[in-house]
């Protein structure tokens, strides 16, 4: 069984360097496929980026989740030195993202992913 896939901001980092998974399409992902983050969970993260010709090629890493009380917020703990363009791994082909997708809102905001506001879903994730 493949782990579940779940948009993350690769830059959003702490202070330990752990991804904080507190950005829209981040908190919108597990939800729409019915996933409860749980201590230790493995998941399989991705983020927008491209080849060396430009073309559209997420990048993919492992993460376990972590709750840190701290920051009242998810992260995961991943393996920087495995991250990987989905190229890479042979599965996906070399399309552009949909154009219905509005990708990030405001390359200023890292915590922003596509145009929508916050879903309900963010109560999900307490």
């Amino acid at each position: 069984m493949s782990r579940p896939k779940v948009y993350a901001d690769f830059q959003n980092l702490d202070d330990t360097n752990r991804l904080r998974l507190t950005c829209a399409g981040t908190i919108d992902d597990p939800a729409s496929q019915c996933i409860e983050l749980q201590e230790g969970m493995v998941l399989a993260f991705y983020t927008d980026d491209a080849n060396e010709q430009g073309e559209y090629d997420e990048l993919r890493a492992e993460g376990m989740v972590h709750y840190d009380e701290r920051e009242s917020s998810w992260v995961a703990s991943v393996d920087w030195s495995a991250v990987r363009h989905a190229w890479d791994d042979g599965k996906m082909a070399r399309v552009a993202p949909k154009q219905s997708d509005p990708g990030p809102s405001s390359a200023n905001d890292p915590t922003s992913h596509g145009s929508e506001p916050p879903s309900p879903a963010a109560n999900f994730w307490r």
